[in-house]
């Protein structure tokens, strides 16, 4: 069994979605973010960084601790067979996807929705920075889903990587982007097609408060 440690944020929905869509079983502890539970000591024991999402696997002879959601995401591929080519180009697109969204697009994003949405305090250079950065990211999303139909050619982990992410924020960026984000095609097919997955619903719905 798998228990998965999270909280109702994009991050924490990429691991949910992942489990749904390769039908593991698993159970659910949510981290109350807004408590201040992940910095409890029982669970940075776990999660060093002091984020979710977070999965432990007592199925192993040996349990399995895993932070950060790349490696969740490349973790339960690898043992379920699923989602994630064994090897060759496929492969090799599936992680580059994964990392630039792990890397650029998610941290970006986060970045804008605080100074942009959260902060109640509002730096108007800091809100352009990493608003221009974020339409560049989505620029490159949009190009890259105009020439294929998923990131790396079929939906894979990198879809999972980006989408939470992109369906939280696009929406909102679009209101305060002017022309160069009008109007995102590719990207907005994209979401559609994996918003509709019945697993990819569930894993939205996790945790349930």
């Amino acid at each position: 069994m798998i228990t998965l440690y999270t909280w109702t944020t994009p991050n924490g929905r990429k691991a949910s979605i992942m489990l749904e869509e390769i039908g593991a079983a698993y159970t659910v502890k949510p981290v109350n973010l807004s408590k201040g539970e992940q910095h409890a000591p029982e669970f940075v024991n776990i999660s060093p960084n002091k984020k979710i999402p977070v999965i432990v696997d007592d199925s192993e002879l040996t349990p399995r601790m895993i932070f950060e959601t790349g490696a969740i995401l490349i973790y339960l591929a690898e043992k379920s067979g699923q989602l994630l080519p064994s090897r060759g180009a496929l492969r090799d697109q599936s992680l580059e996807w994964l990392f630039w969204a792990s890397t650029g697009l998610a941290p970006m994003l986060g970045q804008w929705n605080s100074f942009a949405r959260r902060a109640k305090e509002k730096n108007p250079a800091a809100i352009e920075h990493f608003a221009k950065e974020a339409v560049r990211l989505f620029q490159v999303l949009e190009s890259r889903l105009a020439k294929a139909t998923y990131l790396a050619q079929d939906y894979a982990i990198a879809d999972i990587g980006a989408f939470t992410w992109t369906k939280a924020i696009l929406p909102e960026l679009k209101k305060n982007a002017g022309d160069d984000l009008e109007r995102t095609p590719s990207i907005d097919r994209w979401l559609a097609e994996i918003g509709a997955r019945p697993a990819v619903a569930r894993g939205l719905e996790v945790p349930k408060t």
